[in-house]
């Protein structure tokens, strides 16, 4: 608990990639900015469960912020990748069609998109289909072809933004929830965000809270935003079926939804989904067997070939809708109040170009923005064995015996790289599996949990049975009292 109050230029509300790209963005200047996250590590709201599709704006209405934001975003997100060493993959995106008025729904789409900026779009018939995505349906007879697309992992990316914007000045600070916001009437400092973990005083706020935006919001007397949940259910298949498709699949969207798609990880597998249901509950991630059963049924309507006995994992997440754009402004009734609300998709993809518009929207409110003189741009890549060479692992082991001391077998992550991962911040079973891929396949770490949380253990100095899996109230080890 902090006893002394610290005062900040700016204090962001939200760790996820929202939170974590503005805190960079802002990195860049001469300010003190602080971010709260609620959960024990970062990236455990709603990125959590991201597709990790970079979208390349084939399916936003024109002249709607998500449009505009999604367009820069695709070129932005290239440049940080770099700069940050957090792989890329430019895989591009195919909108599929099945009969004529979904064909000349097509055209339609790529006019849109090509008004918004939108490079490289091409109307592609079935014998490019057949030759270029052998598995999809040959019922198909077209397809919008958007080669910009990509994948990208979200958890890395949102981890290499943090550290990153850590390094040149922001204050990361995680179990720390806001409870409340007081107005000061001090001429600079205008708020004290009353949080789980002390006072944090700030001149300005950004709320990037996600599913709980309209209840930071409302701390701030800002009424008019109600967050919706919008749950997704997916389902990630083998990497044995890696080479299942080579784009990125998308049947025709509706007016709420991108619909089933079949896409893949990052990290190479497979993956369908989502659903679409809005639901009360912020916290209802519970999968169903009525989504398994829709969105296996639309994901074969596009490759009829997936088996249901290749789908390794379910999960669901919780899209933080609030009308039916992005909403990014300055309060004017609440002077130094900004709200970053309903980031939903393509909020991914959009993140950077958002966290360009913060920048603007606090110059323009009297944040006096100076660049810094250096500001430390890149950091190296993550060392990852499953996407290293034999013979680059041989030098690796050589160098550190503790790579070739392989922990997870289905996932290929040695001992050194979940070390690491723990020194990078890990604190949970979830935290390591983001960052390495440890127990990400098909045993679910049957053979490499209980080894993870020894080294968890050691390295923290945590007792075995206070190890969560995201944090508390996901225990894994129930420690049993005897009856003194």
């Amino acid at each position: 608990m902090r006893t002394e109050i610290k005062t900040y230029d700016v204090v962001i509300i939200g760790g996820g990639v929202i939170g974590t790209s503005i805190a960079r963005e802002l990195s860049r200047y001469k300010i003190d900015v602080a971010l709260l996250e609620k959960e024990i590590e970062l990236a455990f709201g709603v990125s959590k469960s991201n597709s990790g599709i970079i979208h390349p704006g084939t399916q936003n209405l024109p002249g709607s912020l998500k449009g505009r934001l999604c367009v820069q975003g695709n070129i932005l997100t290239r440049r940080i990748a770099k700069e940050l060493g957090v792989e890329f993959q430019e895989v591009g995106e195919l909108i599929v069609a099945f009969n004529k008025e979904e064909n000349s729904r097509l055209f339609e789409l790529k006019k849109e998109a090509e008004t918004m900026g939108v490079p490289g779009l091409r109307i592609v018939g079935g014998d490019w289909l057949r030759e270029n995505e052998p598995n999809l349906n040959g019922e198909a007879i077209a397809a919008l072809y958007a080669p910009t697309a990509g994948i990208i992992s979200p958890y890395r990316l949102v981890y290499a933004l943090a550290e990153n914007a850590v390094k040149n000045g922001v204050e990361i600070h995680v179990l720390t929830a806001v409870e409340g916001i007081k107005f000061l009437k001090d001429d600079k400092y205008k708020f004290d965000v009353i949080t789980s973990r002390g006072v944090f005083r700030a001149r300005f706020i950004i709320n990037a809270a996600g599913l709980y935006a309209d209840k930071i919001a409302s701390m701030a007397g800002v009424s008019d935003l109600k967050i919706t949940p919008r749950k997704g259910e997916e389902f990630i298949l083998d990497k044995k079926k890696e080479n299942l498709t080579r784009h990125l699949l998308f049947p025709l969207p509706s007016k709420t939804s991108k619909g089933i798609l079949v896409t893949r990880t990052s990290d190479g597998n497979p993956m369908i989904g989502p659903t679409v249901q809005d639901v009360e509950d912020k916290e209802d991630l519970l999968t169903s067997d009525e989504g398994y059963k829709k969105v296996v049924s639309a994901a074969r309507r596009l490759v009829p070939s997936i088996n249901k006995n290749d789908i390794i994992t379910y999960f669901a997440g919780l899209r933080p809708v609030c009308g039916d754009d992005f909403i990014v402004r300055h309060e004017n009734n609440v002077p130094g109040f900004v709200n970053v609300v309903g980031i939903q998709s393509p909020g991914l993809t959009a993140a950077p170009a958002i966290a360009g518009m913060v920048k603007k929207i606090l110059e323009n409110n009297g944040l006096d923005m100076k660049k810094k003189f250096f500001f430390k741009r890149y950091q190296g890549k993550v060392t990852h064995l499953f996407s290293k060479s034999l013979y680059k692992i041989k030098k690796l082991v050589k160098r550190d015996h503790a790579y070739g001391d392989i922990l997870c077998r289905c996932e290929m992550v040695s001992v050194k790289e979940v070390k690491d991962a723990i020194k990078r911040g890990a604190r949970t079973m979830d935290g390591i599996k983001f960052r390495t891929r440890a127990q990400g396949g098909r045993c679910h770490g049957g053979f490499c949990t209980t080894r993870i949380m020894k080294i968890l253990a050691e390295e923290t100095n945590v007792p075995i049975t206070e190890l969560t899996k995201r944090g508390a109230g996901s225990e894994i080890v129930k420690e049993e009292r005897g009856n003194d």
